[in-house]
């Protein structure tokens, strides 16, 4: 490389230094979220999209600006999560399709990437709003091209244009003033900074040394809406088979996951436990599951809970390599979707992400087809998406995101299909998910669903009730680390100390003299009791309203509520 260009070796070089760079601050983007809720997934999704870029250009042995260019773009593409996601994947795909044919890169050739980079990610957003990502890439594509017909040679070029993207990240609080009440600036502006700061610190010799984590990407399971899970058989030693998903408060250091493995090998045997940043997945034979719940929940909320007693039934349930368990589910799946594939498509088929037993048991008996387990703190890519679409055998598939920053993947995931018709309804809430599937009629065309769907989940309202994460300040409402906050469709609406307390105080503002229903979805942190107790305030406040109580399961969520 010289001062004037950028060949492929080095330019497949600076891209690995951007991945290595926003992984190693991937938390610190996570903190700048506005809302104080358990999701802050801003970092992991940018995160985790270049990193399945990054996979694909590491592997390349001998770069031409082209083969890096094509595995740039459909790595992050297929692996884009959540909105963030979406948006540096479509940065990148603007970038790359503008390079493409280049023997090098000069300043000419990126300032042009720049251009083509935010007009492709502006196009991919229906209502691109100032003081974001997209923002912050506006001004450094601006910059690039003032700057390109100067004198610069191309490192002085380069941290001319990422010192003004620096510039106008710290003008995005006086853009949103929800920004600016949180007193952050804006996490995803902040994610491509970061990758751009890897990069101008692999072009200036400041880092030399890039490790891309190794193993594979957060997996979502994509799973069939009526399949079982196959497991083998073993001899029995410990009296009960305890399994259980930890959703990680932060992701467990390899000090505390030893710790954890300790725990557990001390008080059973037969121990399995996978983590990633997201998930601890745990598998264990004790005669103490009650302490091994109580163990598990310092490090977050519980999730698909199950104990089996062996002595009665004669045989466990052990998974003695997670791998191999989940290629033989991957092989059963797959001779069943053969056999699948071998009936005609039918007419229509429906794909919901969903979160916690009770809620992808209501989707299932609504006649969803496939589940894609995911909500707030672990979104499904676009790949993910893809798969499931793979699985349905249909002509046309209804997708139901169930979240607003799950809408994005699924609809490039449409873009990406081209053998079936994908109607993505952008439902951004469970409830959403829910209605939209009741207004579902079999008798109608494609069409006339859609619209009927979609009439449905706009006809409710919805909200939510978790736990605050941090102190903060939004929409006046001062709120400390541990409060229980309720949300609905226009933000926190409620803030208190007692769970019951606070959803009522959200119904309150939800429910009005046309409200009809109330539904509950209690998760799995709330007791069926606890909910019933709830319901009987809820059915005492509004005489008038007929309610609905159904557990949900979710993590996070002590409930889901609707109002229509």
């Amino acid at each position: 490389m010289d001062m004037h260009t950028i060949d492929a070796k080095a330019f497949q070089k600076l891209f690995l230094a951007g991945a290595n760079r926003i992984n190693e601050q991937k938390e610190y983007i996570n903190e700048l979220n506005v809302f104080p809720v358990p999701d802050g997934d801003t970092g992991t999704n940018m995160s985790l999209t270049i990193l399945s870029a990054a996979k694909e250009v590491e592997k390349i042995s001998n770069p031409t600006i082209a083969s890096l260019c094509k595995a740039i773009s459909g790595g992050s593409l297929r692996g884009a999560r959540g909105n963030s996601g979406v948006i540096l994947s479509q940065l990148f795909r603007g970038f790359t399709k503008s390079v493409s044919k280049a023997d090098g890169l000069g300043k000419k050739e990126i300032a042009a990437g720049f251009n083509r980079a935010v007009e492709t990610a502006y196009k991919a957003v229906m209502k691109p709003k100032e003081g974001t990502i997209l923002t912050v890439a506006r001004g450094m594509a601006e910059r690039a091209a003032e700057l390109a017909e100067t004198d610069l040679e191309l490192i002085p070029y380069c941290e001319e244009i990422v010192s003004f993207g620096y510039e106008v990240l710290s003008k995005t609080p006086e853009m949103l003033p929800v920004l600016k009440e949180a007193g952050v600036v804006d996490s995803g502006g902040q994610g491509l900074m970061e990758v751009l700061q890897g990069v101008l610190d692999a072009l200036t010799g400041k880092v030399t040394e890039i490790v891309i984590p190794e193993g594979p990407a957060v997996s979502v399971p994509v799973t069939p809406a009526k399949s079982g899970d196959y497991v083998p058989p073993a001899d029995i030693k410990f009296g009960y088979c305890t399994e259980f998903i930890i959703m990680l408060n932060k992701p467990l250091s390899s000090e505390e996951e030893k710790e954890l493995k300790e725990y557990f090998l001390g008080m059973g045997d037969s121990l399995v436990l996978v983590a990633d940043e997201d998930i601890c997945k745990v598998h264990v034979h004790t005669n103490h599951p009650g302490q091994a719940f109580e163990k598990a929940l310092t490090y977050g909320p519980l999730s698909n809970m199950k104990v089996d007693n062996m002595r009665l039934e004669h045989e466990e349930k052990l998974i003695k390599d997670a791998e191999k368990v989940a290629a033989r589910q991957r092989e059963e799946e797959a001779l069943a979707e053969e056999e699948a594939k071998k009936e005609p498509p039918k007419k229509i088929g429906f794909i919901a992400v969903s979160i916690g037993d009770g809620l992808s048991e209501i989707f299932k008996d609504l006649g969803v087809d496939y589940l894609i387990e995911g909500g707030q703190t672990m979104n499904p890519s676009t790949e993910d998406m893809l798969e499931a679409i793979d699985h349905v055998n249909a002509e046309n598939i209804f997708i139901l995101p169930n979240n607003k920053n799950i809408v994005l993947a699924a609809e490039q995931a449409a873009k990406l299909t081209a053998e079936k018709n994908i109607i993505v309804l952008p439902t951004k809430t469970i409830p959403q998910g829910i209605a939209a599937m009741v207004g579902y009629m079999p008798e109608v065309d494609v069409e006339e669903n859609k619209d009927g769907m979609t009439e449905c989940y706009q006809n409710i309202m919805s909200g939510q009730v978790t736990y605050a994460v941090r102190d903060t300040t939004i929409n006046g409402k001062t709120i400390r680390n541990g409060d229980i906050m309720g949300i609905d469709d226009e933000g926190i609406r409620a803030v208190g100390t007692d769970v019951a307390q606070t959803t009522l105080d959200l119904l309150s503002q939800m429910v009005d003299a046309d409200s009809e229903l109330i539904s509950l979805y209690y998760g799995e942190n709330v007791t069926g009791e606890q909910a019933e107790e709830l319901a009987a305030k809820v059915e005492e406040m509004f005489p008038d309203v007929e309610i609905e109580t159904n557990f949900g399961g979710q993590p996070i969520y002590y409930y889901m509520v609707s109002v229509e």
